[in-house]
């Protein structure tokens, strides 16, 4: 739930690119020995440049970060500088908007931009390889964008449905609100993303204007992590951004900070709970207080803590604090509960209240002080293990927070004393002035049958035209070659059936462990038990029979380790603790406490969460694409309901534990500092003991035959556009021969955003909507296929009839050479790109073993996509889809 608020805080998000220009050469500055890796740089023009070098995969993320954002945009345009963001994507100095999505398409389509308070980032990861095409992208964004009337004109409606989107969202709105009371009459009370009536009277001169002013290489900072030799790729950035020539850059607006006025309000909601909130205003990341802040919001969310036995003590049914939104002269901090959607929040609010008050009164807790001290030097040991999260990381610490580093926070961190804590603590969180809100659900109607918005006007394709690229791009990117072959892990099958898969890698002193026990609870529930699964999972989280909720978390707390058990289980930790974290991760997955005391209360809770699920928009929404695909006797429509949960016993829950978790149903991925023997040596030493007994659950559903046309639409009162799902059963499968030419015509229809058909088609032409997403999804037994868009309602059909158009030629017509050449290439490259975290490789082993693919499985698809010819593609097409047969569901307002 945390995790959901927080991220309502808007990113707004658009690919972007850019080409070329010639430069300088100054000599590089090596960094100082305790950042070995670290090259830094400031050309002449004044961009700071910082390249950090990263040898876990063959990639690189290459991130500018222009500093202006929403803080910057004109009085009465809040919008300016999201909206600058997107026209980077329209066309920039030597390079059309065409063949910007062209040149990303190909360099794996790991593309995207973000606008925030202060920066505006613009990120692409690449093959290492490929770095001096994004480099020189990138570099044409800074030379120049087409801001043109005409190019606006089309852009507009794309970002007005990404507002109508988050305008949809509840928590986006409860953001949102907070922060205008909390940083009234300042840049503060608004965020990046603008609104409809600011981008209707925005104009080309307006973003011009904009453009000339702020995006200038003296404000900006280019940080550049991954694979790469920092000499050459220097040489690379002198060349293509150092002959731009610096321009000065505005005042920036002043933020003066008024004292907090108390408010109180309460908004709808389409959330399954009620969701409240007490938002305080905490120290921004230039205050000396700021690590201190850091340290507070970690302690009262520990579930060690006052604020988390809420839950265990049924007063909520999720509680936490934690930072929402952080500027450089305050933050929005916020203690949250959640509690059934027909409760009254307000007694949760106020012992809420009551705990944080009287922890800044009394004191926080030394130890727990320690402990997030702790976890967050972990975190920071863990930013190393993914190129992307770690270019992020650097871009956030230079260019929004004005650091010289990422490990500023982190030595800051490691000096903040008990006493400063419970200082900060007093000074924000005791009788401070606080802004209280609720967001109260309104359940929705059930789906209501409609129209299918099909058999209109028969569209015909129109031909699609090859993108020439600009001669600097075309050459490195016109061959098609197979990425890097996979590292193959070690896999063995200890004695009692557990599968354990173990990928050294030396990026950092950290291990990262990811498992799951294959299970079906659509399939071995028994009859009348519907949530014990449910159920289990909850319990997981009270701890051992060895250790209780509140000793287990300590003992992790102690080592800086962070672990999940039940069906799906995890562990992160530093090598020189994995085997006290494997022995936790065993304990609690192997000998579950299942307190009785603690039944009656997680069984409660998750009757009252079903209970506000089953009325959620969601829920409904998800219902009814499940009842028009499938047959009225599939497994998957069973449903559980507050009564089934009520109606179990402990008894029940134990017994389904002992059928349902075996070890020869369980798979171990362990990536990271370790050798497969060390790995083996702890995970024989803890689960060797486990044992199966009886026969195996059934874990794979039955095929299910072709579903019909039909359509259901699905109200949502707080949604202001219409979230549009066109699906249907495709009669393949994960091993079909099929698959593949289906899911290369799939990233034809929408892979690398607009150089996609559909991308095209409706958002970069016809501008019905902001994002319009594709899929295939298989497994043993089946497949589908969907369609996912928003737009207003009265664009769902003429954006419906693009989508059967291009879904039609798709059966009827070859692609043309150069989408196929952009399909593969996007793929290829694409398959590479999954390597650029350790958690990434750890789920994607996972992944393939569970479904019984080989664990190089990229290797051979990157080979079959490679052979695959447009006829192939077509004959998969006409053979699997049925584009009369689409289910259609729409949720929001009727569409028209």
């Amino acid at each position: 739930m945390l995790r959901s608020l927080a991220s309502a805080a808007v990113a707004a998000s658009l690919v972007f690119t850019v080409p070329y220009v010639v430069a300088q050469k100054p000599a590089p500055a090596r960094a100082s020995a305790a950042e070995a890796n670290v090259t830094r740089e400031t050309l002449p023009n004044g961009m700071k440049v910082v390249v950090v070098r990263n040898t876990l995969a063959p990639v690189v993320t290459v991130e500018l970060n222009v500093l202006a954002g929403g803080n910057e945009t004109p009085t009465g345009f809040p919008g300016t500088a999201h909206a600058l963001e997107h026209m980077a994507f329209r066309g920039c100095t030597g390079m059309t908007a065409d063949q910007t999505a062209a040149i990303y398409a190909r360099l794996g389509g790991d593309n995207n931009a973000d606008t925030q308070g202060n920066v505006t980032q613009f990120y692409a990861t690449v093959p290492s390889t490929d770095v001096e095409v994004a480099i020189r992208a990138e570099a044409a964004c800074m030379q120049g964008i087409d801001n043109s009337d005409a190019e606006w004109n089309q852009e507009r409606g794309a970002i007005e449905q990404e507002v109508q989107r988050d305008l949809s969202s509840p928590t986006y709105k409860l953001i949102t609100r907070l922060n205008e009371g909390m940083f009234a009459g300042t840049p503060y009370a608004h965020d990046a993303l603008g609104s409809k009536p600011s981008f209707d009277k925005t104009t080309g001169a307006d973003l011009r204007k904009f453009y000339d002013q702020w995006y200038s290489p003296a404000n900006s900072i280019l940080v550049i992590v991954g694979d790469v030799e920092p000499a050459a790729v220097l040489a690379q950035v002198r060349q293509h951004f150092g002959s731009i020539a610096k321009r000065p850059v505005p005042t920036r607006p002043a933020i003066k900070l008024g004292a907090v006025k108390s408010d109180s309000f309460t908004l709808d909601s389409n959330l399954p709970y009620t969701l409240a909130v007490i938002g305080y205003r905490l120290p921004g990341t230039e205050s000396k207080d700021y690590a201190a802040s850091q340290v507070l919001a970690d302690v009262l969310s520990s579930q060690r803590g006052d604020i988390y036995a809420m839950v265990p003590a049924g007063k909520a049914l999720g509680a936490q604090f934690g930072m929402a939104g952080t500027y450089a002269k305050a933050s929005l901090g916020f203690g949250l509960v959640a509690v059934p959607s027909e409760g009254d929040a307000a007694p949760a609010l106020k012992e809420l209240r009551s705990i944080i008050e009287n922890y800044a009164e009394k004191g926080i807790p030394a130890d727990l002080v320690e402990a997030s001290k702790r976890s967050e030097l972990t975190d920071a040991a863990f930013r190393r293990n993914s190129i992307p999260g770690l270019a992020t990381a650097w871009s956030q610490a230079l260019a929004a927070q004005g650091r010289n580093s990422p490990d500023e926070d982190s030595e800051a961190i490691k000096k903040v004393t008990v006493a400063d804590v419970n200082r900060v603590a007093k000074q924000y969180l005791l009788r401070a002035n606080t802004i209280t809100a609720t967001l109260k659900p309104v359940p929705s109607g059930a789906a209501v049958a409609a129209e299918g918005f099909g058999g209109g006007e028969k569209l015909t394709a129109s031909p699609t035209k090859a993108v020439e690229l600009p001669n600097w791009a075309a050459k490195p990117l016109e061959e098609l070659r197979l990425p890097r072959a996979a590292i193959l892990p070690s896999d063995e099958v200890l004695p009692n059936g557990l599968r354990l898969i173990v990928r050294t890698d030396r990026t950092s002193p950290t291990v990262t462990l990811t498992g799951a026990v294959q299970h079906n609870e659509d399939l071995d529930t028994p009859k009348g038990k519907e949530g014990v699964a449910d159920v289990l999972e909850d319990l997981y989280g009270y701890g051992s029979t060895t250790l209780d909720r509140v000793a287990f978390q300590k003992a992790l707390d102690d080592i800086g380790a962070t672990e999940g058990s039940g069906f799906t289980f995890s562990l992160k930790v530093l090598k020189e603790h994995f085997a006290r974290g494997i022995e936790l991760l065993a304990d609690n997955q192997l000998h579950p406490g299942l307190p009785a005391e603690a039944f009656p209360v997680v069984q409660k809770q998750t009757a009252e969460l079903t209970a506000g699920q089953l009325k959620s928009p969601a829920y409904r929404t998800r219902r009814a694409l499940s009842e028009a695909l499938l047959p009225k006797d599939d497994p998957t429509l069973r449903d559980q309901t507050p009564e089934t949960v009520m109606a179990l016993k402990l008894d029940d829950v134990k017994a389904y534990r002992q059928a349902a978790f075996r070890p020869d149903l369980t798979t171990i991925v362990i990536v990271g500092d370790i050798t497969p023997a060390e790995a083996r040596a702890q995970i024989e030493k803890a689960f060797g003991g486990w044992t199966a007994t009886g026969s195996k659950p059934k874990v794979d559903l039955p095929p299910v035959p072709p579903n019909k046309a039909t359509a259901a639409n699905v109200g949502d009162p707080q949604a202001v556009q219409d979230s549009v799902t066109l699906s249907e059963e495709l009669q393949i499968n994960r091993f079909s021969p099929d698959y593949y030419p289906m899911q290369l015509g799939t990233y034809v229809l929408g892979g690398g955003f607009y150089a996609s058909r559909l991308y095209h088609d409706l958002r970069q032409v016809a501008g019905y909507v902001y994002t319009v997403d594709v899929s295939l999804r298989a497994t043993k037994t089946r497949s589908t296929y969907t369609v996912d868009y928003g737009s207003e309602p009265a664009n769902v059909s003429k954006a419906r009839q693009l989508v059967e158009r291009d879904l039609n030629s798709m059966r009827t017509e070859n692609v043309t050479p150069a989408e196929l050449a952009l399909a593969k290439s996007l793929l290829l490259r694409g398959l590479q790109l999954q390597e650029s975290s350790e958690e990434a490789v750890a789920g994607a082993l996972l992944a393939r073993a569970q479904l019984g693919l080989p664990l190089n499985e990229q290797d051979n698809a990157a080979k079959t996509y490679l052979r695959l010819t447009a006829e192939d593609v077509k004959a998969a097409f006409n053979r699997q889809l049925r584009v009369d047969d689409l289910v259609q569901i729409v949720r929001g307002p009727a569409p028209q």
